[in-house]
C-alpha cells in the first residue's frame, strides 16, 4: 500500500483565549508556556524524546478544544468547558525523528502541537520531560501508521487520544510493510527493537501487504517478532489486521478479500491465532471487532469508515474510522488488563 502527500494543515485562530493570558513557564527540560504558540501552533525546541504536556483550557466564552500534534496525531479529543471556567489535561507525547513513518520525511524538529476543536481556548500549556513512562510500540502497515496526508488516517495515528499521562504510543507502523520487509529494512525492526524497554508493549498488526508470503515464512516471521519483543522485556501483542470493505451478495464480508486470504490461501487472522495460542500471547482480534462493525454498518454506512467515496479506497481507513477502530483497540487493552483503566479516557 502507497505512502500518500501531505496535505496543508489550517492554521487555527485562538483569539483572546491565547493572546490575553501570560506565558505559563513550565518546568524541567524546554518546558515554555504561550509564549511559544500562536495561530493555533505550538511549537517546543526540545530533543527527540518522551514528554508529558500540561493544557489548561477555557475562557471567558464557552469552548471546545482538542489538541494533535507531529505527523496529525490525536493527543487530545474535544474538551467542552463552560464559559468563565478552567479545566486542565494532560497527556504524553513521543517526538522522534522521522516523527511519522519511519522511512517517511524527517519532518520538524522539536514538538509541534497544534489547537483545534469547535471553540478553542487555550489559557496555558507546559511540556517537560516525562520521568518512566510506559510506551506503546506500533509494528504495522498504512493502516495502522501515522499518514501524513488528509483524508487518510491510520488507527494507530488516534490511539494517544485515548491516554492519559504516564502512557505514549510510539508508532513505528509504514506504509507498505510486509512482515517480510519490516523485519527486513534496518529502518524498521532493527530500529524498534533496540528501544523496547522491560514493560513496554508492542503492538504487531502486519499481514495487508503479506500478499505473496507462504504460511511457514509469515508464521516464523510472527515468532521472530514475539521473540524478539520478549528478549527485551516487552510484552508483545499480536493484531489480526482490520477488515477490507468488501461485501459479499448476502452483505456480510465472508470472503477472502475482506477477511485476509491472500493469494496463496494462507489465512493470516487465522494464523496470527495460532501464534498467539501457542506462543501465550495477548491477542486483539482486530479483524473479528471491526467485520462486526462494519456489517452492523451495512454497505452505504460503512463508507464513512473507509475512503470509499473519496477515493474508491475499501482498504484504508479516514479519520472517522481510523477513530472508531482505535476505540476498539484501546477496550481491548482494557478488557485484557494491558494497560490499566485509569490510564485511558473513554467516550
Amino acid at each position: 500500500m502507497r505512502r500518500f502527500s501531505i496535505a496543508v494543515v489550517a492554521a487555527v485562530t485562538l483569539g483572546t483565549a491565547l493572546s490575553s493570558v501570560p506565558a505559563h513557564a513550565g518546568g524541567g527540560n524546554g518546558g515554555r508556556g504561550l509564549a511559544h504558540c500562536t495561530a493555533g501552533t505550538c511549537h517546543f525546541d526540545v530533543p527527540p524524546g518522551t514528554y508529558d504536556v500540561r493544557v489548561t483550557l477555557g475562557g471567558p466564552a464557552a469552548s471546545g478544544t482538542s489538541v494533535s500534534g507531529e505527523t496529525r496525531r490525536s493527543l487530545l479529543p474535544e474538551t467542552a468547558v463552560p464559559a468563565g471556567e478552567r479545566v486542565t489535561r494532560s497527556f504524553t507525547v513521543n517526538v522522534r525523528t522521522p516523527e511519522g513513518e519511519p522511512t517517511g520525511p524527517a519532518g520538524t524538529p522539536g514538538l509541534d502541537l497544534r489547537i483545534g476543536g469547535s471553540a478553542p481556548a487555550l489559557a496555558g500549556i507546559s511540556v517537560t520531560r516525562a520521568r518512566h513512562p510506559r510506551q506503546i510500540f506500533l509494528v504495522g502497515d498504512s493502516t495502522v501508521c501515522d499518514q501524513p496526508g488528509d483524508p487518510y488516517s491510520g488507527w494507530g495515528q488516534q490511539l494517544p487520544q485515548y491516554l492519559r499521562q504516564g502512557v505514549s504510543v510510539a508508532n513505528y507502523a509504514d506504509s507498505g510493510e510486509s512482515t517480510v520487509s519490516y523485519l527486513g529494512n534496518p529502518q524498521l525492526w532493527a530500529t524498534v527493537r533496540p528501544l523496547i524497554r522491560p514493560g513496554d508493549l508492542v503492538l504487531v498488526q502486519l499481514a495487508h501487504n503479506d500478499k505473496t508470503t507462504d504460511e511457514a515464512t509469515y508464521l516464523a516471521n510472527l515468532e521472530t517478532l514475539v521473540a524478539g519483543v520478549r528478549e527485551r522485556g516487552g510484552q508483545p501483542v499480536l493484531v489480526t489486521p482490520i477488515v477490507r470493505r468488501w461485501f459479499s451478495p448476502d452483505g456480510t464480508l465472508n470472503n477472502g478479500t475482506a477477511l485476509l486470504v491472500n493469494g496463496l490461501g494462507v489465512d493470516h487472522p487465522a494464523v496470527i491465532r495460532s501464534v498467539a495460542a501457542e506462543r501465550g500471547v495477548p491477542l486483539i482480534d482486530l479483524t473479528a471487532k471491526t467485520k462486526a462493525l462494519v456489517e452492523s454498518l451495512g454497505v452505504e454506512g460503512s463508507k464513512a469508515l473507509y475512503l470509499t467515496n473519496e477515493a474508491r479506497d475499501n482498504t484504508h481507513t479516514s479519520v472517522r474510522g481510523a477513530t472508531a477502530y482505535a476505540a476498539l483497540v484501546r477496550d481491548e487493552l482494557v478488557t485484557r488488563h494491558l494497560v490499566p483503566k485509569g490510564k485511558v479516557r473513554v467516550g
